[in-house]
């Protein structure tokens, strides 16, 4: 008899953005003339900078030749392209990491979750609350965790709440845990994490020896110069560490597919009977058993994100994304909602109005308004009678978007 891993029947009913695609897809077929404006999945919406283009166009080229056909590469991504994030994105900020100290791969989503591989399951998680369901799920998955409760809490898991009343930044957890995840600026919430704060986390993390994933995704939206980029910029971070990083938002890699997880050798995890093991050994060992590398092509691609050309067509990129923020932020204030983030990170976070639930507020807005968004409740109990809005659409979109919401709102009062 096949058995199956029962873990996954824990899960909840549906991921939440196929439950979002579920709802709009029934809406769309009942009203086939509604023009819907989508801003709930962090998808990227325009097109891949030039600079990325022409070195993706001239490494095909490369594979069309005999004398300059690549196979295989490395497992853990061509140095050309880990010297060189470790060039501008850590060095240039004062931080030394080494070339073999970043892995390449298809995306920090995957990242997350295979990290849990290297880790045993008696290990106590926590979680901020709203969070990313990735990282919920993928406990789940590995049997870290035991059912849920009626608010879609996990038995065996810490959960941290954030809200408006504490700005959106945890508590140190009250118990020793061993993982925990964090992630700046903040999906959903559209915070950011101070020096102050990562300081406070890495102390925490060192007296406990606990390991902190740290999920960088949206460092490129930082705009306040005091806000650090990499956990790494903390004192003492790289001894409890590991920061996952993406080219999907910034330079618009969600349909190409590359991210670099940073496992520094200074990282330690433990045996059962507490002898210390080096962590980066372990990882590499993974890393290379089950995966085969990110495409050629697509790492030359990646590499060109960091030419003079690339840097200004990113930069280009993000203050468009940026401005839509903005505008959803400075316009939905007007609007008399209360609004969070949209200033260091492509994400707006509202309170729903009117006492609605987050669902609620969701079918409403499709209903009366026909835009999507993401209910807050989808990323955790805590997230309850909060939305999420994204930046990741176009001008046009964004200011009828923002018309749309403000007469719904003003035929209420």
């Amino acid at each position: 008899m096949v058995t199956i891993n029962e873990h996954y029947l824990k899960l909840q009913a549906g991921y939440l953005f196929p439950e979002i695609a579920r709802r709009v897809n029934e809406y769309s077929q009942s009203h086939p003339d509604a023009n819907i404006i989508k801003m709930g999945i962090g998808d990227v919406t325009q097109p891949l900078p030039a600079a990325i283009i022409t070195a993706m166009h001239a490494a095909i080229d490369e594979m069309a030749s005999v004398e300059t056909f690549r196979g295989y590469g490395p497992e853990q991504g061509h140095l050309f392209l880990r010297d060189t994030i470790r060039d501008h994105c850590f060095r240039n900020r004062g931080v030394d990491i080494e070339s073999d100290e970043i892995f390449v791969s298809d995306g920090s989503k995957c990242d997350s979750g295979n990290l849990l591989d290297i880790f045993g399951n008696d290990n106590t998680v926590a979680v901020l609350d709203p969070v990313y369901p990735v990282y919920v799920d993928t406990n789940v998955m590995v049997g870290r965790t035991g059912k849920a409760n009626s608010d879609g809490q996990y038995d065996g898991l810490v959960y941290l709440p954030v809200h408006a009343e504490n700005d959106f930044q945890p508590e140190l957890p009250s118990e020793p845990v061993d993982l925990i995840y964090l992630c700046y600026p903040n999906n959903p919430t559209g915070t950011v994490a101070t020096r102050e704060i990562l300081q406070k986390w890495v102390d925490y993390a060192r007296e406990n020896r606990s390991i902190i994933f740290f999920d960088a995704a949206y460092e490129a939206f930082i705009s306040d110069p005091e806000i650090p980029h990499s956990i790494y910029e903390v004192d003492g971070a790289q001894e409890v560490a590991i920061e996952l990083r993406s080219f999907s938002k910034n330079a618009g890699f969600t349909g190409i597919r590359c991210a670099y997880t940073v496992v520094p050798k200074k990282l330690i995890g433990y045996e059962h009977d507490g002898s210390p093991q080096a962590l980066h050994p372990i990882w590499n060992r993974r890393h290379c058993t089950k995966f085969n590398g990110v495409s050629y092509p697509v790492q030359r691609g990646a590499e060109a994100a960091y030419s003079p050309e690339g840097k200004q067509q990113i930069e280009e990129l993000i203050r468009f994304y940026m401005n839509n923020a903005r505008l959803l932020r400075e316009g939905l204030t007007a609007a008399g909602l209360e609004v969070y983030g949209g200033q260091n990170a492509p994400y707006v976070w509202l309170k729903t109005p009117g006492n609605l639930s987050s669902w609620e507020f969701f079918d409403q807005l499709l209903r009366e308004s026909q835009i999507v968004g993401t209910p807050g409740s989808g990323f955790g109990a805590a997230g309850e009678g909060y939305f999420r809005l994204s930046a990741f659409s176009d001008l046009e979109n964004t200011e009828e978007a923002i018309r749309r919401i403000e007469a719904s709102l003003a035929s209420k009062t």
